[in-house]
């Protein structure tokens, strides 16, 4: 048997083997949700959080570029009705609103004949359909990273790309090291999705994850 983290959950956990995530503040209720939003910072997200929601984007559980608190208030009163008692336990998730325009994918992946890997790909919604990762069985060492990132289709994305800075690697390499580090260090975890891994000003940032667990 298998559970999932809630987001919030996931990202605490990631955090703990040196996965960087934003400063998020949990909330029961619209008010609540204000008071986070106005403690961050304008805009902010509105997520659903739960151990049960996985999906949130395609249930409509999801709300970007809050500007104020009226667009907070009426954003957490909608997610909150959109959840439903099979959902179990829920939460409100704000987070800084962040933006960049190159999105990656990481994670770890329980192969049943190779064992747990290291993923690294091209990440967003289109993550599936483009398919274009990397894998290395763990324990990843840095090597194994840089002959994972030149695996990569995409490598115009890791460069200087619209504008922005080229994606800092050894910052990348943080991420995949720390994901080894996890899978190494605790039997239990099954699976990790970190998508998307936003890379704002050439660094990597986790802004959804989830962290699956033997029971």
């Amino acid at each position: 048997m298998t559970r999932t983290l809630s987001e919030a959950e996931s990202k605490r956990v990631l955090a703990g083997h040196g996965v960087p995530v934003l400063d998020e503040r949990l909330a029961a209720t619209p008010d609540e949700a204000v008071a986070a939003a106005d403690g961050l910072g304008y805009p902010v997200v509105v997520k659903a959080c739960g151990a049960g929601i996985a999906h949130k984007t395609e249930r409509g559980l999801v709300r970007l570029g809050l500007a104020d608190a009226t667009a907070v208030r009426s954003a957490a009163a909608d997610v909150l009705a959109a959840v439903d008692a099979s959902d179990g336990p829920v939460e409100l998730l704000i987070a800084p609103m962040v933006r960049g325009t190159r999105e990656l994918i990481a994670g770890l992946h329980d192969d049943p004949q190779f064992g747990r890997c290291v993923m690294v790909g091209l990440g967003g919604i289109l993550a599936e359909a483009v398919g274009d990762v990397a894998f290395r069985l763990v324990p990843v060492e840095p090597v194994d990273v840089d002959e994972m990132l030149e695996e990569l289709g995409a490598q115009a994305i890791l460069g200087e790309f619209r504008g922005e800075p080229p994606v800092e690697r050894a910052a990348l390499g943080e991420v995949l090291l720390g994901l080894s580090h996890f899978a190494e260090s605790d039997p239990a975890v099954v699976a990790v999705d970190v998508n998307p891994l936003v890379v704002v000003d050439g660094r990597p940032v986790a802004v959804d994850a989830l962290v699956e667990v033997a029971e």
